[in-house]
């Protein structure tokens, strides 16, 4: 089990550390503490978590959505005809109610509240689910009614009493195949805090009672469909494939 620690880079910042340690169950520890696999950094702009035993070729992760290619889009939209946008269904109707079951690092979630969707992000891992929460909060300081809320949780529970939504989008890890650094330590990152997506069947399954329109499994482009039903249609992309179920 790994161990994580939280903590801050300032005395001004400790007690937020402090409260974060305490919703997280995890100690309070010094910034130089190395007795730990990671440590969770409340710094001046923003948390972050840093792996204790670096290298040259690694260093913190954090979350910000208001730079990049992200800013751009939230800026500027990213086109209702993109891929991801077609397979949620943009076209047919506005803003549709959609819970992303498998936020992760929130890209896809973010890109869809960008584009009008009413977003809510499900994540597992009560650390990722922290540092999607601190990157919102950066959001919401620059735009409040932006569209999108974070949820720790485990998805299938939570499809199993929530309000049902127009559309659920699924994006369950699979093999990295990028050669990007950044998306191998964050991918990396991913795996140890969460494990393999081993109940990718299941989560689909209670996905389908729970969509009201439609369910959005994001996969490889060649990679086979989750076990189990056969997509309505599928909407391809230059790396990912959309496989999307129909709701009847």
């Amino acid at each position: 089990m790994l161990k994580i620690g939280v903590t801050s880079t300032n005395l001004d910042l400790l007690p937020k550390a402090q409260q974060l340690a305490e919703q997280l169950l995890l100690p309070i520890t010094s910034i130089d503490n190395n007795h730990f696999d990671y440590l969770l950094v409340y710094t001046p702009e923003h948390l972050e978590i840093r792996q204790t035993q670096t290298t040259s070729a690694t260093g913190p992760i954090f979350i910000d959505f208001l730079a990049g290619k992200l800013a751009h889009r939230r800026l500027y939209g990213g086109g209702r005809n993109q891929p991801l946008a077609r397979a949620i269904g943009l076209q047919k109707y506005k803003s549709p109610t959609v819970i992303d079951a498998t936020a992760g690092f929130g890209q896809d979630g973010f890109v869809l509240a960008c584009l009008g969707c009413q977003m809510t992000l499900i994540e597992r891992s009560p650390v990722i689910a922290a540092l999607l929460q601190d990157a919102l909060e950066r959001v919401k300081q620059v735009e409040p009614d932006f569209p999108m809320q974070v949820i720790k949780a485990n998805a299938i529970d939570y499809l199993q009493h929530c309000e049902k939504p127009d559309v659920i989008y699924c994006d369950p890890m699979f093999p990295e195949r990028t050669k990007s650094a950044l998306v191998k330590k964050e991918m990396r990152l991913a795996r140890e805090l969460v494990g393999e997506d081993e109940d990718s069947p299941q989560l689909l399954q209670q996905a389908l009672q729970t969509a009201n329109k439609r369910v959005v499994v994001k996969r490889p482009i060649h990679a086979d469909p989750i076990t189990g039903i056969k997509p309505s249609t599928e909407i391809c992309g230059k790396k990912y494939r959309y496989d999307v179920y129909i709701s009847h």
